[in-house]
Formats: structure tokens, C-alpha cells, sequence
């Protein structure tokens, strides 16, 4: 088996937490165009430092900060395409020193993968409405995808997908391409009943069974009164390992680019074993979640593991 099929064959896998709502803490300007990626360039040890506090807080998965580092954005904004290939690369060694800097032994490193919505840089993630042909998806994911290879992920995360046509063209590009790679897919929901681009959840997850290289699928970064909802689509509908984790129920502003604070506090030891006996068996948080909450969700496991 390979590292990350040994993680999931182990028991509930610990994801980490948002990135961007960690730098703002740390006073880094993020509501710019690259959004957390801009990091790279402005505060490198900041990632790493927020790597090993997710890693020492019970996260057994890092998630790199290259989700808006793309190298088209990059070079929109002047970048030469050899820089943008070096961010590219700092994130994933960034995320692999936090590692190494942490109280873990071991752990994974997965190449965050988003989608074209969040290159437009205005939401689109959360509309899903955007049209490309299967060529163009993949001419504009191979780039990122070939790179993350090559720094050695363990793991693509597909992630935050909310058009399902984007998803089917990068499953055929790993399939033609790609045919030993391994990937999560996500995808976003704004209901946990559909994409953001009206397509049933269920359909979409039934659809990639037959994907091998997909060796789990889910949702992220929709609230967490939605994660129960979209279990129950999604596990009748895989043999698959299920991934969850949300954000922290807040609403994305895409005119102002911030995230709009409307949860209270969330009860991590009531949800995760709800979650888990839905068929969760990776777990995490997304945008707004902290180090705090991963800690909550790991205690929760071990509570419901031993």
C-alpha cells in the first residue's frame, strides 16, 4: 500500500485547518488577489510555523498553501514562470519543515489543488459558474499538478471543487497523464445536497466509483450543519474513503474578499462521532478553523476510538 492508503486503512485521519484566517491573526495582509498564497512571498516561516502548530495539535495531514497558487496567477501579476514554479515549491517544503519541526513522527503532505473559480479570484468557488472546455481545465490544472508531483506530495487535494465538469476533466487528466497519482476530491457545497453548480452531490460522487486513483471523496468548506446532509449523499453512493471539513460556518464576502463572522462556538465533541458513524473517516476543518478546533476534533476521535 502506499503512505496515504496505510493512513486511511488506519482509522480516522486528522486533517488541518484554515490558513488564510491564520495568517490574518498573525497581521499578514492576505485579501489580495494570490489570498493565503501571497504568504509565500511575504512571511514563508509564518506557513511553516502554522504547519507545525496544525501537525502539534493532532493533524496527522498537512494541506499546502498552494490552493490559490496557480502559475497563471502568478504570471497575471508579473511574475516570471520560473518564480512562480519556486512558490510552487516553497509551499511544499514548507509544509513538509513544519512537519519535521512538529512533536509527529510522521504525517502526510497533500498538494492543495483548487479550482479554476478560485484562480478568478472573485467567489467563483462558491458559484461554481464558470465554463471551460475539458482541454482547457486541463491545460490549466496540469502546471500546478505536474509540479506538486514533483515536490514529492503524498497526496493531490482536489479540493473546493464546485463545478462538475471541472472535476471530470481532471480526473480524465490523471487517468491519461498521471496514471500513478493518487488524489482526494472535494467537493463545495452549498447545501451538502448539491455542487454550487446545481449538480447533485450524489451523482457526482457516484460518478468517480469507478475513478481509482480517487481513493477518497467529500465535501469542504461549507458550514458544519451541512456535513451531515452531505454524508448521507454521499455514503450510500461509494465504497470510497469519506473526507469532510468545513469551514467554520461563516459567509465569503467576494466583493470585499473577507469572510463575514456569523457562528458561535462548535460543539467538535458532538459532530465528529456523528460525522464518523455517517462514514467520515477523514476529518478536518476548512476556512476560519484554527489550530483550537483541530485539537477538538482529534480529542473527539480518541474519545469515540477507544
Amino acid at each position: 500500500m502506499t503512505k496515504f492508503e496505510t493512513y486511511i486503512a488506519s482509522g480516522t485521519v486528522i486533517l488541518d485547518g484554515g490558513m488564510g484566517s491564520e495568517l490574518e491573526k498573525r497581521h499578514i495582509d492576505v485579501n489580495n488577489i494570490w489570498w493565503s498564497a501571497s504568504a509565500l512571498i511575504q512571511s514563508p516561516d509564518d506557513i511553516r510555523d502554522i504547519h507545525k502548530n496544525y501537525f502539534n495539535s493532532g493533524a496527522a495531514l498537512a494541506i499546502t498553501d498552494t490552493y490559490q497558487a496557480h502559475v497563471k496567477s502568478f504570471t497575471d501579476q508579473g511574475l516570471s514562470e520560473t518564480k512562480a514554479y519556486e512558490l510552487i515549491d516553497s509551499a511544499v517544503a514548507l509544509a513538509k519543515s513544519g512537519l519535521e519541526k512538529s512533536h509527529r513522527n510522521n504525517g502526510l503532505i497533500a498538494g492543495s489543488v483548487g479550482p479554476y473559480g478560485a484562480y478568478l479570484a472573485n467567489g467563483a468557488e462558491y458559484t461554481g459558474r464558470y465554463h471551460l472546455t475539458e482541454q482547457a481545465y486541463q491545460n490549466f490544472h496540469r502546471p500546478r499538478i505536474a509540479r506538486l508531483i514533483a515536490d514529492g506530495v503524498d497526496i493531490l487535494a482536489l479540493e473546493t471543487m464546485p463545478n462538475f465538469e471541472e472535476t471530470k476533466a481532471i480526473g480524465h487528466l490523471l487517468q491519461q497523464e498521471f496514471p500513478t497519482v493518487e488524489a482526494y476530491l472535494s467537493f463545495a457545497t452549498e447545501d451538502g445536497d448539491h455542487l454550487w453548480d446545481g449538480t447533485p452531490l450524489a451523482g457526482a460522487v457516484a460518478y468517480f466509483e469507478t475513478v481509482v486513483q480517487i481513493k477518497a471523496i467529500g465535501v469542504n468548506c461549507t458550514s458544519p450543519q451541512n456535513i451531515l446532509p452531505a454524508l448521507e449523499k454521499i455514503a450510500p453512493n461509494t465504497s470510497k474513503k469519506i473526507v469532510v471539513y468545513p469551514n467554520a460556518g461563516d459567509e465569503y464576502d467576494p466583493k470585499t474578499k473577507r469572510w463575514v463572522s456569523q457562528h458561535g462556538p462548535i460543539n467538535w465533541a458532538e459532530l465528529v462521532p456523528l460525522w464518523q458513524a455517517a462514514g467520515a473517516s477523514l476529518i478536518g476543518g476548512c476556512c476560519r478553523t484554527s489550530p483550537d478546533d483541530i485539537q477538538e476534533i482529534a480529542q473527539a476521535v480518541i474519545a469515540t476510538e477507544k
